[in-house]
């Protein structure tokens, strides 16, 4: 299915990537909260999909983006969020028109991108990776209801993209090995039906 949320979860939890500068993104690993600078009144996305937020991030490098955080929440605020959001571009057939769309976009306290999944070496695959913006309501809940823990994995970033550039067949397989195990998650239609684009 070209639409379909891959990721690590539990029967109660999923696995959300996110990257920010180290005065962020060290003392949210450090407590397991984010910190009262980590601005709850910003739309703030989350992602899935880790080898996604590598092709984000640059691997842990670009400027902002040097922390790379696993960040465990609830399937419950997942769920509820999806349920709350409303895709990102208009979609005809999906919307009843543009002005319907526009009205569900400023209503909605999460948003939904499509973007192509990403392999080891950050080329783009035909199938689609989910990429969910909390804003409003959304951002608090996630912050400071939904999160179960934070967990800095910058150093298996690192360790995985020194892999991929050795290049050899052992490199690509170790490196493979380190990789989350993403699986698709439970999502039916009563979730996705009005994300699908």
């Amino acid at each position: 299915m070209n639409h379909r949320i891959r990721a690590l979860h539990t029967d109660t939890t999923i696995t959300v990537y996110q990257a920010y500068a180290p005065e962020l993104g060290v003392p949210a690993a450090r407590t397991g909260r984010f910190p009262a600078a980590w601005k709850r009144d910003r739309m703030t996305w989350i992602k899935p999909s880790f080898l996604w937020m590598m092709y984000r991030c640059g691997w842990a490098t670009k400027e902002g983006q040097q922390t790379v955080l696993a960040v465990e929440i609830t399937r419950e605020g997942f769920d509820w969020a999806l349920r709350h959001a409303c895709l990102s571009h208009y979609v005809r057939g999906l919307h009843p028109d543009q002005a319907a769309w526009k009205r569900d976009l400023r209503r909605s306290p999460a948003r939904v991108q499509w973007d192509p999944e990403r392999d080891l070496h950050l080329t783009a695959l035909p199938h689609r990776s989910l990429q969910l913006g909390l804003s409003g309501e959304a951002s608090r809940r996630f912050a400071d209801e939904w999160t179960v823990s934070i967990t800095d994995v910058t150093d298996r970033a690192r360790e995985i993209h020194g892999l991929v550039r050795d290049g050899s067949d052992d490199g690509l397989a170790a490196a493979t090995r380190l990789l989350p195990e993403e699986r698709p998650y439970p999502a039916g239609d009563e979730l996705l039906a009005h994300l699908r684009a």
